[in-house]
């Protein structure tokens, strides 16, 4: 909230404690920009997507989900329901 853009490469992971619709939901207010969201469960699977618009009330996943990804809006196309993603770290 209250950056003013988000780089295409740029993006966040929250992860919830557990499966949940409304844990996973967010809102967009104080936002100024939209931003692709894309929904995980507890496998890393793409459980929902969607173009949340800036300053909507609240976005929630059609499935309860464990984790939820915010990035460009440019990198929705990226992400497919029932896609399996694979976390790297370093």
């Amino acid at each position: 909230m209250f950056e003013k853009s988000i780089a295409s490469h740029e993006g966040i992971l929250l992860k919830m404690e557990q499966l949940s619709r409304l844990n996973a939901s967010i809102h967009m207010l104080f936002m100024n920009f939209d931003i692709a969201v894309i929904w995980l469960d507890e496998n890393l699977v793409v459980s929902d997507t969607t173009l949340a618009k800036r300053w909507r009330l609240y976005y929630a996943p059609s499935k309860p989900s464990l984790s939820v990804i915010e990035t460009h809006p440019d990198r929705l196309d990226d992400f497919r329901i029932g896609d399996q993603l694979e976390l790297f770290y370093e």
